[in-house]
């Protein structure tokens, strides 16, 4: 069984003052509005509907909390960059988020999900722009949707984000097919370990 298969409902934040105590290592999830989020979250628990999965860009508001036991979390951060969210919401997902990302927490990695027909977007710079000025933390690249693409064009994504995210670790993946499920399962499975021994975690292996 693997930690990811403990993975429980923990707290849904919308206000800063509401983050839980930090506590065991943390992956965070982050990505764009409708980039999938949510459907990586129930392919790596291997449930159906651990995490609620809309149509509707925008929906996720706030920071969603999973447990992995006492040993770990996933933290499901809200999308960004959907045009329609007014813009005191938007500058509330900042402050949020900024909150979170800055704080005492021990955050083992952070997962970009991207759509692999449109990975790297502008929004996408931004957010690793901003990412790297106030949290410093292993990322992986995930590119999910995968399945809508011929593997020509999946081999194509995948080296052209490898490049512009200077070989950082970049996994094609499908919450329909399962592709990259596992591999994605392990390298953060390694993080964790990492972070509960307090060692520096791998980056290899994707």
């Amino acid at each position: 069984m693997t930690v990811f298969a403990q993975a429980e409902f923990l707290r849904a934040v919308a206000r800063s003052a509401d983050l839980p105590a930090p506590g065991p290592p943390e992956i965070a999830l982050a990505g764009r509005s409708n980039v999938g989020k949510s459907s990586a979250i129930n392919a790596l628990a291997g449930r159906r509907s651990l995490a609620r999965v809309s149509k509707t860009p925008g929906r996720t508001q706030t920071i969603n909390f999973y447990s992995l036991g006492d040993s770990a979390r996933l933290v499901d951060l809200p999308g960004y960059g959907y045009a329609r969210v007014p813009q005191p919401m938007r500058a509330h997902w900042r402050e949020l988020v900024g909150e979170y990302l800055d704080g005492p927490r021990e955050i083992a990695g952070i997962v970009l999900v991207m759509d692999a027909r449109h990975p790297l977007t502008e929004l996408d710079a931004q957010f690793l722009s901003w990412l790297s000025s106030v949290r410093a933390a292993p990322l992986v690249a995930l590119l999910n949707k995968a399945d809508k693409l011929p593997r020509s064009a999946q081999k194509r994504a995948l080296d052209d984000v490898q490049r512009r995210l200077d070989g950082a670790p970049t996994t094609l993946f499908s919450s329909i097919t399962l592709q990259g499920v596992d591999e994605c399962r392990d390298l953060l499975a390694a993080w964790l370990r990492a972070g509960r021994e307090n060692k520096k975690p791998p980056v290899k292996g994707m």
